[in-house]
């Protein structure tokens, strides 16, 4: 863990601005819809649990971190990226209206939605968030991490040179 916290101090100020930024962004991409932030746009059914609010803002501020551990530096793996992208969709699940998110009341109905979807939620919350961790360590350990130089090979010895016979 104090390798983790050392790394970050390490950053550069342009990091910590995408990181910011990335986290508000996210929190108001997630928290639009599912009306966390209330606006004239959408309507919710069931109003917010006290825990959607952490879990949307846990989920802004990591992903916001994830976001800026691309910054100048070329990812080798796109594994955690796309974990980090799911955690975002399993946390706008998870925070959202059971009965508004339409492809759980097309799955299982209103009545489905509040009695299996609802009590899922807060654990939805729960995988978002250790996704976006995950995805967060692993970036930031394997940036630090010993990387072998690329051999350059030479090209012009394995052209097909015509022989005389």
């Amino acid at each position: 863990m104090s390798s983790l916290v050392s790394e970050l101090r390490a950053w550069p100020v342009r990091r910590w601005w995408v990181a910011l930024g990335a986290a508000i962004a996210t929190y108001v991409a997630i928290g639009i819809p599912t009306v966390l932030i209330p606006n004239p746009i959408f309507g919710r059914e069931i109003p917010p649990t006290a825990w959607s609010y952490w879990a949307a803002a846990i989920t802004a501020v990591l992903s916001g971190l994830l976001m800026a551990t691309y910054v100048a530096t070329p990812a080798e793996s796109q594994r955690e990226g796309k974990l980090g992208v799911a955690g975002s969709v399993v946390a706008f699940f998870a925070v959202g209206c059971p009965v508004c998110n339409k492809l759980v009341l097309l799955a299982l109905g209103s009545t489905g939605a509040i009695q299996f979807f609802e009590p899922v939620q807060p654990y939805l919350a729960v995988v978002a968030i250790g996704l976006l961790l995950w995805a967060f360590v692993a970036r930031v350990r394997r940036e630090r991490a010993c990387v072998l130089p690329q051999s350059r090979v030479d090209t012009s010895a394995s052209r097909d040179v015509p022989t005389s016979r």
